[in-house]
């Protein structure tokens, strides 16, 4: 299609006239797949930073997925889980040292500058390794990057490695950026961050504020006959009240990331024409958790942190915030993990009367006014069911004597008083968990993450033993061996209590019955898309 200038208004008026043609019923059609059309999504943020390689996050990824490749992609029935992308095949040393990745030959730039190992290897040593939020943990020991020829890249590293690892990492970790893009400059400062360039099956057209993201259709895309849209388009609504709206005046076809509030769900579900799918975001298991300023001397103390754990009803919270899309947390792992998680694990039944007889053990004792002390509570604003357990835990925790202050923010400045400043008590946050513990959780309790990394361990816990459990299972080679020091890791966890798990979720998509290939692969929303098309 033709580069376009687009209102909101004009947007919404080519999206009426485009649905006006698909919105048939879809029963007795065909699934064969139809080339063309704009699929119209909701965005309820803009990210300030569009490079996956760099932030490795569900907002960059919903959008930036799409035009930026990662080495594999997450798939129900791939071995491994895996399906390749730019990496046709992987293979680890049996000491652990070095993992050599096979490449896809005839892959273009979206320039049209032909893709290679080297842009690989600039990918890893001078992006993923010193600034992505959560490579600079996984890569932390990789030393080179090694290219005998154009389409091999073998990671070699100063210490050993789990391959299951770098396996695990695979589709989060590891989208590849152009070295001829890259290479000149200051990487974080690059004006492709927020126009970005890739292999990807669509490529970035145009942004405007406020407003919306537009990609277009890749005609030099590597995948045969793909992608079948010709654009898609991501209108900016950040009140997710208003997508339940939209998709029913059919002015946008697709709501990602529970962007319909689970409070509409059962209503929506019942109107023509739109379908609800909870398939898609197995690879993208949420946790809600309560992080803890360990700096705060009453919370330094076990007790209290019990305390506050056994004042907590999970079984509310998801019945309550949640309306069951989703299950109570036992610890760091969740339960839809195979690989790792266990059951066997501390656990904090709700009760009030022990909950009030800890705090009391612990020499806080109530006052007159029935308070023992104040805390200072952020609740993350990016959901609303973050927001929702703030207010609720506020009400928990003056049922035992704590008064918590609510302070909220938005999005950067929360960010900036938790992970920078410090300066707050408790948090309500939500960590993902990416399918292995060294990713994105141990992270979150290891000590001597620097400021400013955003979902990491700012609240001053520290352990020598847990720092050496998880540096112990970050060399274990063997898989079995490996799993097991990450059941250690949880049993620890919840005992010690660095922070709280309360609840684990996956998201719903709400979609009109005219788009096809949705939620194929456990990661959906933040892949590629390339097979996803609209039905005539």
């Amino acid at each position: 299609m033709s580069e376009l200038t687009i209102s909101r208004r004009g947007l919404l008026a080519g999206s009426a006239l485009l649905l006006a043609s698909t919105a048939l019923p879809a029963i007795g059609m065909a699934q064969t797949p139809k080339k063309g059309g704009r699929l119209i999504v909701a965005a309820d943020s803009e990210p300030r930073n569009l490079n996956p390689a760099i932030v490795a996050s569900n907002g960059v990824f919903f959008i930036s997925s799409k035009v930026v490749e990662t080495l594999a992609e997450a798939s129900f029935d791939g071995k491994d889980g895996l399906q390749p992308r730019l990496a046709l095949s992987w293979e680890g040393a049996a000491d652990g040292l070095s993992v050599t990745f096979k490449l896809r030959d005839g892959v273009k730039w979206h320039d049209g500058k032909p893709f290679s190992s080297a842009d690989v290897a600039f990918s890893a040593l001078q992006v993923w390794k010193p600034l992505q939020n959560l490579g600079r943990t996984v890569f932390k020991d990789l030393v080179a990057v090694d290219t005998p020829d154009e389409l091999t890249a073998v990671f070699k590293f100063a210490k050993p490695t789990p391959f299951q690892l770098i396996r695990n990492a695979l589709p989060a970790l590891t989208s590849v950026v152009p070295k001829h893009v890259y290479e000149a400059g200051k990487i974080d400062d690059n004006p492709a961050n927020n126009a970005p360039v890739g292999t990807g099956p669509f490529k970035f057209a145009e942004y405007r504020a406020g407003q919306y993201y537009r990609l277009a259709r890749n005609d030099d895309y590597w995948g045969k006959d793909e992608p079948y849209l010709d654009e898609i388009v991501y209108q900016v609504l950040p009140d997710r009240t208003s997508a339940a709206a939209a998709l029913e005046a059919e002015e946008i076809q697709l709501a990602a990331f529970s962007a319909v509030p689970l409070a509409d769900l059962d209503r929506i579900s019942k109107v023509p024409g739109l379908k609800v799918i909870t398939k898609g975001y197995e690879g993208l298991t949420y946790q809600l958790v309560v992080e803890i300023n360990h700096r705060r001397k009453e919370l330094a103390e076990l007790k209290v942190r019990q305390a506050i754990a056994h004042a907590i009803d999970k079984d509310f919270v998801v019945k309550t915030i949640f309306l069951g899309y989703a299950a109570t947390a036992t610890g760091p792992v969740p339960k839809n993990d195979p690989q790792f998680y266990t059951a066997d694990v501390p656990t904090y039944p709700f009760d009030v009367a022990k909950a009030n007889d800890l705090l009391d053990e612990a020499g806080y004792k109530r006052a007159d006014d029935g308070k023992r002390f104040t805390l200072k509570l952020l609740p993350a604003p990016y959901f609303n069911e973050t927001k929702q357990f703030g207010d609720y835990l506020r009400q928990a925790l003056a049922a035992i004597g704590i008064d918590a202050e609510i302070v909220n923010n938005d999005s950067a400045a929360h960010i900036k008083a938790v992970y920078t400043d410090h300066a707050f008590d408790l948090a309500v946050g939500p960590p993902v968990f990416r399918g292995d513990p060294a990713i994105s959780t141990t992270i979150l309790v290891q000590s001597g993450i620097p400021d400013g990394v955003p979902f990491s361990n700012q609240g001053g816990y520290k352990s020598a033993e847990l720092d050496a459990l998880i540096a112990k299972a970050s060399e274990a080679l063997d898989t079995s061996a490996r799993t097991e020091l990450y059941k250690e890791f949880q049993k620890k966890v919840a005992a010690d209590l660095p922070l709280i798990n309360v609840a684990e979720w996956s998201f719903i998509s709400v979609a009109r019955d005219t788009v096809g290939n949705i939620a194929n692969n456990p990661r959906w929303a933040v892949s590629n898309w390339a097979d996803t098309f609209l039905k005539s």
